[in-house]
């Protein structure tokens, strides 16, 4: 694909500065590699390429290149070494904003609505009680971390969607509605790898997989496009399932926190390079109003180096108090990934002046609907069982609070001889 390769077409720079031009914004290199000699290597350039990638703890694969790019001086027509050279450089991760990078491991606080952290009782508990989710004696069928939302917990997570798109829509996003099922390509476009024991992603093929967000199928749909500069920004929303390979066994993180697949409702948008900070900033205070309006108690942080995906050049994270797990728990993200994905997709834009440019896209969660359910039950449950709703989820739901379901008689698995 078209939008996958880079272009090097002469050396009259040093050979580094060419395949890593512009770093921040990195790409893949494409197969027009040329004859070049040791002089040409700049290792200051790739002393800096190093530096940023660990300081954002990512796979340090800048010693596989130097390695590559020795035999290619040797072979300088070996179409092998050139795929390797092309595999590798996909793994770099973008560059850092300039003001995050002496942060240290810890994301600094921009907001905190929650000065007095409170008390409940969990999440799972009152569930319990009102007998709408169900985890327990699902492996034989449904398979590990399944879960069941029953009775007014389904329809909570249906009201949640609803309210969540109506507000986008009200602030000019266009709906869409995406696949589920994506090349590895346009997986790895985005910045997640499909390859290795570490990755997230469900493989259904050597070439499909599930997706783990809809931010790649957004992206993906817009694959060798170029878009006129005067539709920029263009902001984008979308419904999904999202399918995660990898869940946790810590203690904080059971029942539906952190699980194999999930609803949720992402933001997307191509702009132009002066626009995406801006784009970013509107995507968080986005999420913030959605939030506000539901009551939660969170906080926003600018994250660190270590916390930012290989896509990211800044994150917000926002994260909501949940009383009953006595845990700040992360509900929601927003991203500014420059011209990295653009680059990868080949994702242009035309200019008034009729120059192509490459675009810059940004992502954000607006509903991870299993993480909004557990914050706001924990948040608004009250004596004896009693959940009442906020006031923009009432006149969705048709109802003020959560009823209890009737019981489903428990199941038990039989064995046939």
């Amino acid at each position: 694909m078209a939008g996958t390769k880079i272009f090097i077409n002469k050396l009259s720079r040093p050979l580094v500065s060419e395949i890593f031009r512009n770093y921040k914004t990195m790409w893949i290199i494409s197969n027009h590699i040329k004859l070049f000699s040791a002089h040409n290597v700049n290792e200051i350039f790739l002393r800096d390429i190093e530096k940023n990638i660990l300081l954002r703890k990512h796979t340090n694969n800048v010693p596989v290149i130097k390695t590559l790019l020795q035999k290619l001086r040797k072979c300088p027509n070996d179409v092998e070494i050139q795929r390797q050279i092309e595999i590798e450089l996909g793994k770099l991760p973008n560059g850092t904003h300039s003001r995050v990078v002496n942060y240290g491991e810890k994301g600094h606080e921009v907001y905190n609505n929650n000065l007095a952290p409170g008390t409940g009782e969990q999440f799972s508990d009152v569930c319990k009680y009102l007998n709408v989710l169900r985890m327990e004696h699902l492996g034989h069928f449904a398979g590990h971390k399944s879960y069941y939302l029953m009775g007014d917990l389904a329809s909570l997570e249906q009201s949640l969607v609803r309210y969540t798109m109506s507000y986008l829509r009200k602030n000019e996003f266009k709906l869409i509605s995406v696949p589920d099922i994506l090349p590895s390509n346009i997986i790895n476009g985005c910045g997640m790898q499909t390859e290795g024991n570490r990755n997230q992603v469900y493989k259904i093929d050597s070439e499909e997989c599930l997706s783990g967000t809809s931010e790649m199928a957004l992206a993906g749909f817009f694959t060798d496009q170029v878009i006129e500069e005067q539709c920029l920004p263009l902001k984008i929303a979308a419904v999904s399932r999202c399918y995660r390979a990898e869940t946790s066994g810590l203690n904080e993180e059971k029942g539906i926190y952190r699980v194999h697949q999930f609803t949720k409702v992402e933001m997307f948008a191509v702009c132009s390079e002066k626009q995406s900070e801006m784009v970013l900033e509107s995507f968080k205070d986005t999420e913030m109003c959605l939030y506000k309006q539901l009551n939660l108690k969170f906080r926003v942080l600018d994250m660190p180096p270590n916390e930012l995906g290989a896509s990211a050049f800044q994150k917000y994270d926002i994260e909501a108090w949940l009383p009953g797990r006595q845990m700040w728990g992360e509900i929601s993200s927003c991203s500014n990934c420059t011209d990295y994905q653009a680059k990868r997709l080949n994702i242009k834009y035309k200019t008034k002046d009729g120059l192509l440019k490459y675009a810059h896209t940004a992502n954000g969660t607006a509903a991870a609907i299993p993480r909004l359910l557990i914050a706001l039950i924990e948040s608004n449950k009250i004596e004896n069982g009693t959940v009442y709703l906020p006031e923009e989820l009432r006149n969705i739901l048709n109802n003020s609070l959560l009823a209890r379901n009737k019981v489903v008689p428990s199941l038990k698995l039989i064995k046939h001889f």
